[in-house]
């Protein structure tokens, strides 16, 4: 494996001493999005990792929306695929619809998104990780966590998880375990006045863990998400519906997906509808009936994402919303009704989806439900997704408070390489707020607790424009490769993309158009394309770049002056943001700190000065009292015989 320069005590948890005999370096705790993510990137790591799953047959099993992507979400997915994850390429090989959204708006917010065939998706997810190297497949039931004591080089006797004991009693004892449950967690389905036990339709709850987690003195809160209902193809009028295609010349997601053999399917199109105001009137007459407005369900729901009972009463002033029909694969007659996410009880789904334009026949096959289940807070874990005061236990999914296929994927990437790094005693891998949407979202979670399923966004992201969906193999493989996420096949080919972008930037600037102005400068003008101009001048057209290098070209050309003060803002922020607080630091002592900055400066523990002034409730002034705390205890550290002053002082 590289070596590494990085100081691994930035892990929360030194390494024990002495690591028992397990059978597994990694245990993970769940099979969809998250778990494969994670059980992949360890054993990209060179980790024995065993995969346990309720059902060894949805590995990979979207259970909502049968769709990947979409504004904020496209971009995660691409940082995924360039630190050689598992999503992008799934996503690739098994999508029945691709579109680029926010075509008509800048670059920043350019998002990938495909409808996926439900069945195949699931199909290749579980043939990538059965074939991964070091990866068990063990179907089971998590029952509780095997916790137990170990001595550390730097600290005293602590609880150390060590594995897991499943439903049948076997125990799978391992050196770090990620829970990546999902909505699985003491979780509670909803439909009207019906309730039972489970995290998805068919499948049970985990409840054992819910405890374990508990006795672990950790803070748990409660979320719910909802579905929408599943309808037959052959009972709806398409006729009546308006077609949404996918895009003519559809861009991958993964940066190795080869474009001759792509799509590799069929596709289709979606379809849109609307609610009106005769279903607008049945809902209000039973919302009563939804569990969210009866109280049944304490748990808060996705605000950007509501059911249709809250779209109706939240905005009365709106006469119709729209309903997305979308296919769920090419061998199913089973279609997603996306925008009509409910709980309300099924005779009034049917009566207010039969009130839709081209559903008034519909014949159910599964009605829409909620579910209510526990997460813990993320504000507990370090920014490796490491529990702070639990060693060997690493979270990702939902059970971080997050909703989302590609949410999931991208933390179960950090929390899987992560607890493969802290077993082989080395550096951790973080990404930061300027590297990443990953690192925007991780540094989100650590210093919150969400009061509802957190969801990424563009806007979420302060340097947007360098964290564009086009160039995250140039931001991010390098990186990988480095670690030992990804072989050096992934940096060769990145260095071959990066060398045809360089020369077709050289071009630009040496020739010049009409009327003196160089090709660089005709190409800033919005009128104006990189293939437009390739057209007009052969040898830029004979350095043959493929769309993604020429979007590529266009992009650093447009944009150049945005680009270089992001940079410069990026330089400025670093100077607090990588400034370490000690975690030695006694916030209590600091009295001039406002109660509530003190009580969650102690609490939430940040690493980092840039960290503490991303919490809510902590203002400049705090972090400046910090900082000027924290440069105290540098210089007396540097003053005490023997110690030389830091590099980075």
């Amino acid at each position: 494996m590289p070596p590494t320069t990085l100081d691994p005590s930035r892990h929360p948890h030194p390494v024990p001493e002495a690591s028992p005999a397990a059978a597994y370096d990694v245990v993970v705790v769940g099979g969809g999005h998250a778990g494969v993510e994670a059980a992949y990137a360890a054993s990209r790591l060179g980790a024995r990792v065993a995969l346990v799953s309720f059902d060894l047959a949805k590995i990979g099993e979207m259970s909502c929306n049968p769709a990947i992507g979409g504004l904020g979400k496209g971009q995660i997915v691409r940082e995924v695929d360039a630190l050689g994850g598992a999503m992008g390429r799934v996503a690739d090989a098994t999508g029945i619809q691709f579109r680029m959204l926010g075509t008509g708006k800048g670059a920043a917010v350019r998002s990938p998104r495909c409808q996926s065939d439900r069945h195949r998706y699931r199909e290749e997810a579980t043939r990538l990780v059965r074939a991964a190297p070091g990866v068990e497949l063990v179907g089971g039931g998590a029952q509780r966590l095997i916790v137990e004591e170990a001595r550390h080089p730097r600290g005293p006797r602590t609880p150390w998880v060590r594995g897991v004991v499943l439903e049948d009693g076997r125990e799978l004892r391992a050196h770090a375990v990620v829970l990546t449950t999902g909505t699985f967690l003491r979780a509670v389905m909803h439909t009207g006045e019906q309730q039972s036990s489970g995290g998805r339709v068919g499948e049970r709850s985990a409840d054992g863990l819910s405890g374990d987690v508990e006795r672990l003195a950790l803070r748990l809160g409660r979320l719910k998400t909802g579905t929408p209902p599943r309808l037959a193809a052959e009972s709806v009028d398409f006729a009546r519906l308006e077609a949404q295609p996918g895009d003519a010349h559809p861009e991958p997601f993964s940066f190795r997906t080869d474009r001759a053999d792509f799509p590799r399917l069929t596709q289709v199109a979606c379809h849109i509808t609307y609610t009106n105001e005769r279903t607008h009137d049945i809902i209000r007459a039973n919302v009563h009936r939804a569990p969210m407005y009866a109280g049944r369900i304490q748990g808060v729901g996705p605000r950007y994402c509501p059911s249709v009972e809250d779209k109706v009463m939240r905005f009365a002033d709106k006469d119709r919303h729209q309903v997305f029909i979308e296919p769920e694969g090419l061998d199913t007659n089973v279609l997603y009704v996306n925008g009509v996410s409910t709980s309300l009880p099924a005779e009034v789904q049917e009566a207010f989806l039969a009130t839709i334009p081209g559903l008034e026949r519909a014949v159910f096959l599964r009605h829409g439900y909620a579910v209510e289940y526990d997460f813990v807070e993320p504000s507990q874990l370090a920014d490796t997704l490491a529990l702070r005061d639990v060693p060997g236990l690493f979270l990702a999914g939902q059970i971080n408070g997050t909703s989302g296929y590609e949410e999931a994927a991208g933390q179960g990437l950090i929390a899987g390489a992560n607890a493969a790094l802290w077993t082989q005693d080395r550096a951790p891998f973080v990404l930061r707020r300027h590297e990443a949407y990953i690192g925007v979202m991780v540094d989100d979670l650590i210093v919150t607790s969400p009061k509802e399923p957190y969801r990424m966004f563009t806007s979420r992201a302060e340097h947007r424009l360098l964290l564009r969906q086009d160039n995250a193999d140039r931001r991010l493989v390098r990186r990988a490769v480095e670690v030992g996420l990804a072989p050096p096949e992934h940096l060769a080919l990145l260095e071959r993309k990066e060398a045809a972008i360089d020369a077709a930037r050289r071009y630009l600037r040496a020739h010049f158009a009409v009327g003196g102005r160089s090709l660089e400068e005709v190409l800033r003008r919005p009128d104006v394309t990189y293939a437009a101009l390739a057209a007009e001048h052969g040898p830029l057209a004979a350095l043959a770049l493929d769309r993604d290098a020429a979007y590529a070209v266009e992009v650093d050309v447009k944009y150049a002056g945005y680009l270089e003060r992001q940079e410069e803002s990026v330089a400025r922020l670093a100077r607090q943001e990588d400034v370490e607080i000690p975690a030695e630091l006694d916030y209590a002592s600091l009295t001039s700190l406002g109660t509530e900055a003190r009580e969650k400066l102690a609490r939430l523990r940040p690493r980092t000065l840039g960290a503490a002034a991303r919490i809510d409730g902590v203002r400049p002034p705090d972090v400046a009292l910090v900082a000027i705390h924290v440069d105290r205890m540098r210089r007396a550290r540097t003053e005490q015989p023997g110690n030389a002053a830091p590099s980075d002082a």
